[in-house]
Parts: structure tokens; C-alpha cells; sequence
């Protein structure tokens, strides 16, 4: 299966002109250089400690806001429980913090009766 860059999943996303992964050093050294460009437009970013892993958990923040499930960060993660990323790397934004309050009952007010599903009342029949 081809990845984003056109190669093989095997293949480094963003290789060195051998066609070896990126060193730690190497990627390190690209992010600062391409923050010291942006703070030539916007100067506040020279000041930001920008690293691979501030950029990895922007990019868990953004799978999280357009609806990813947590499980499927974890594995995007390469995260064994999906526990690990939701306490290291995903702090709920104030939209959704509006959503689950916006979901909760005002207080005192009495909750409805259930009502199960068809499929739900016609499997428990069937039992």
C-alpha cells in the first residue's frame, strides 16, 4: 500500500537523500529551521519551543476535533491503550467541553423513561 509520499508503507515518509529515515537530530534541526521562517512572518514564533512532539500532539488534537475515536489515535499513535493517549496527549478543547455540558440534563429536572429500541425489545423477546 502506497503511503502519503507515493512509496511503500515500508518506506521513509520523509527520507534522507540515501533513502534512510530522518535522525532525531535531522528532523529537529528542519522544525526550528522552518519555525525561524515562519517568525520572519510572525515574529511571536521565535519564542515558541517548537519539537516532533509538540507537531505529534497537534496532530492528535486535530484527529480528536474532527470526531476520530481515541481508540483510533491510539493506534495512529502506535499506543498500546488507548488510555496512554487519552492522558498524555489529548486535553478536550472548549468546544467540546460546550458539547458535554450542552448534553447534561439542567439540574433538577427528572430524567425521561427509557425507551429500548425495537431491535433491542425484540432481541430480548427472542431470548
Amino acid at each position: 500500500m502506497p503511503n502519503a509520499a507515493g512509496g511503500t508503507a515500508t518506506e521513509p515518509l520523509f527520507p534522507t537523500r540515501t533513502g534512510r529515515h530522518l535522525s532525531r537530530d535531522a528532523i529537529e534541526h528542519r522544525i526550528s529551521r522552518y519555525r525561524d521562517l515562519a517568525a520572519q512572518v510572525c515574529p511571536s514564533m521565535k519564542t515558541k519551543h517548537i519539537t516532533m512532539h509538540t507537531l505529534r500532539h497537534s496532530a492528535a488534537m486535530r484527529l480528536l476535533e474532527a470526531g476520530v475515536d481515541v481508540t483510533v489515535i491510539a493506534l495512529w499513535l502506535g499506543h498500546e491503550q488507548p488510555a496512554t493517549t487519552a492522558n498524555i496527549y489529548l486535553h478536550a478543547d472548549m468546544t467540546q467541553k460546550e458539547q458535554a455540558i450542552a448534553r447534561v440534563a439542567p439540574p433538577g429536572t427528572t430524567p425521561g423513561r427509557y425507551q429500548p429500541p425495537d431491535p433491542l425489545l425484540a432481541f430480548l423477546e427472542a431470548l
